[in-house]
């Protein structure tokens, strides 16, 4: 039964009920033309299923007939894949960016996000929003401003408090955009490896992009110099606090997973131990304090190397999803072309197929006093400088 139908249902069970009210009320006059509305609702009502029903009947005899051939399942894989073959011309659908290309589906947009979650990076860390517009703003309250509610008594009048501090955060969506050479042999290729090489090269440069993106306003912050092991504590203890030390983890990479794997108590024994509920994760303990680690490869978060003799690692302590906000316009979209030039490629001559992909987004800082942007600086005798 189609929505329409629905409706109507409902609508004559309403006007049945108050038929029934009206009479009684002892309101005659006024239950005879509810009568008679409820007269027309239901012949609405069977001349609306009668047309249903031979549609429905219809359909049955021509697929039995084979008039129709049923709808058959989508196969994602090989839908992309034909439309990568055609360079993603006659694929446009509506809600396509007015530059062009093809919206990614979201199947595919699937598995691109599970191969990009699947590696370390920062989005995982931080607040993500998806969006729906391309500008925008949110209002919201920090820690430190949440003062809770007051108590009133029943019937009592609510007291005034001090004008509400909120914080207000805008955004403004901004492209991202890369290209990716493949010889024409691949387009030959099977559905499975066309869509596997085009899922893994998105998901990777969207990581990377991602983690430059978040690195860019972590570091809008200025860093901060750690001494040690000491200096780690008291930035949990008395930098962060009990508003973030609970929530609060050590992101690093992994020259700083080397210093923190070397660190020991007095007995010897190393402070950095597997986090037994999840043995892939990693904890420091070092006396009361117990926090979890997070690396990024140095690759996406490198170490500071311009100074010969040293190296100073970055050493990020906080709870970045109370620091940092992202936008996620969700809007991944790919084009190809055998002729275009981009950089020292030039498509035609190559005989190459260059894919360009764009995706949408935007960060900001929400809340600098979540997190702190450490450093540890460690004498390296291999760094050169510059």
């Amino acid at each position: 039964m189609n929505k329409k139908l629905l409706e109507l249902l409902d609508s004559i069970n309403s006007k049945k009920q108050e038929v029934k009210d009206l009479v009684t009320a002892g309101d005659l006059e006024n239950a005879k033309k509810a009568k008679e509305e409820l007269k027309s609702l239901q012949e609405q009502f069977d001349l609306l299923k009668d047309i249903e029903d031979d549609d429905i009947t219809n359909a049955a005899n021509k697929v039995k007939t084979g008039t129709v051939v049923p709808v058959q399942d989508k196969n994602p894989e090989k839908e992309f894949a034909d439309a990568a073959r055609r360079g993603f011309r006659n694929s446009m659908n509506e809600g396509t960016p007015s530059e062009g290309g093809y919206t990614v589906p979201e199947d595919i947009q699937t598995r691109i996000n599970t191969y990009r979650e699947a590696k370390a990076s920062l989005i995982d860390l931080v607040d993500v929003e998806n969006v729906t517009t391309n500008k925008g703003s949110r209002t919201f309250k920090k820690r430190s401003q949440q003062t809770g509610f007051q108590k009133v008594g029943e019937g009592g009048k609510i007291p005034g408090k001090n004008t509400p501090q909120f914080e207000r955060i805008s955004y403004e969506i901004e492209k991202y955009a890369g290209y990716f050479p493949t010889t024409n042999e691949l387009l030959e290729d099977s559905d499975a490896n066309i869509t596997g090489t085009l899922v893994s090269w998105i998901g990777d440069e969207s990581r990377v992009t991602r983690n430059k993106i978040i690195l860019g306003v972590i570091n809008e912050k200025e860093k901060t110099e750690l001494k040690g092991l000491d200096d780690i504590k008291k930035t949990l203890n008395v930098t962060l606090g009990q508003a973030f030390k609970p929530t609060s983890r050590i992101v690093t990479n992994d020259d700083g997973l080397q210093y923190l794997d070397t660190l020991k108590d007095n007995e010897g024994k190393y402070l950095l131990q597997p986090n037994p509920a999840q043995p892939m994760q990693m904890v420091l303990c070092a006396g009361a304090t117990r926090i979890s680690v997070f690396v990024i490869p140095n690759a996406d978060l490198p170490s500071d190397t311009e100074t010969a003799g040293t190296r100073k690692i970055p050493m990020i302590i906080g709870d970045l999803k109370e620091g940092i906000k992202f936008f996620d316009r969700k809007q991944l979209t790919i084009m190809t072309s055998n002729i275009a030039s981009a950089g020292d490629l030039n498509a035609f001559e190559e005989d190459l197929t260059l894919f360009r992909a764009i995706e949408r987004e935007d960060c900001k800082m929400k809340d600098p006093q979540a997190f702190v942007n450490g450093v540890i600086t460690i004498e390296d005798e291999s760094v050169l400088g510059k």
